[in-house]
């Protein structure tokens, strides 16, 4: 299946590279008024929110497309991809955590900074996977519940096994009908 590329979803591409690429020059500025901040705590704060919404917008960039939003809930990305990334934040902003000390430390935070971003782009794609592209044969959301609630299902089934049954009066092939009497056959002669 080769798509053709429309020039409003080239310039779609355009503006969400643009975009990231913006997002990673204004993160060194925002990176370096957190790193001014004297509170530990704030400074960890905001380097996970700049970070997150570094990862919101990578997501944002990747599913750039024409149609309708696809929602639905991912459990798996939810238990793989959020609570893990998550619990690595919570273990670099709370000194308490399990871990604390690891995260803290390993390259200023660079883990804790990589679960951010993983955080901000796992928590839509738990909820939004990505766009529908509807063309112009396809038949109307409406039309489309109306038929699958009325084809299938059980009362489909039911009809489809009464025409598989074999009919009740039996049939025979020739013209001579046979009685069958505890192993003897009698067949009647016209």
């Amino acid at each position: 299946m080769n798509k053709k590329t429309t020039s409003h979803e080239k310039v779609n591409l355009f503006f969400s590279a643009f975009l990231i690429i913006a997002y990673i020059i204004c993160g060194y500025f925002f990176v370096s008024f957190a790193n001014t901040q004297t509170d530990e705590l704030i400074k960890s704060l905001l380097m996970v929110v700049i970070f997150a919404v570094f990862g919101l917008l990578v997501f944002y960039a990747t599913r750039v497309g024409e149609g309708k939003t696809v929602k639905r809930f991912s459990l798996i990305t939810l238990i793989v991809l959020d609570i893990p990334a998550l619990l690595v934040i919570l273990s670099y902003i709370i000194a308490g955590f399990p871990m604390h000390d690891a995260v803290a430390d390993a390259g200023n935070g660079a883990i804790a900074l990589m679960a951010a971003i993983a955080l901000g782009y796992g928590v839509p794609y738990t909820f939004i996977s990505g766009f529908e592209t509807v063309s112009e044969n396809d038949e109307k959301p409406s039309d489309k519940e109306d038929k699958e609630v009325l084809e299938g299902g059980l009362e489909a089934d039911i009809n489809d096994a009464e025409e598989k049954q074999e009919p009740s009066q039996p049939t025979y092939e020739n013209d001579v009908d046979e009685i069958v009497v505890e192993g003897t056959a009698v067949v009647e002669e016209e």
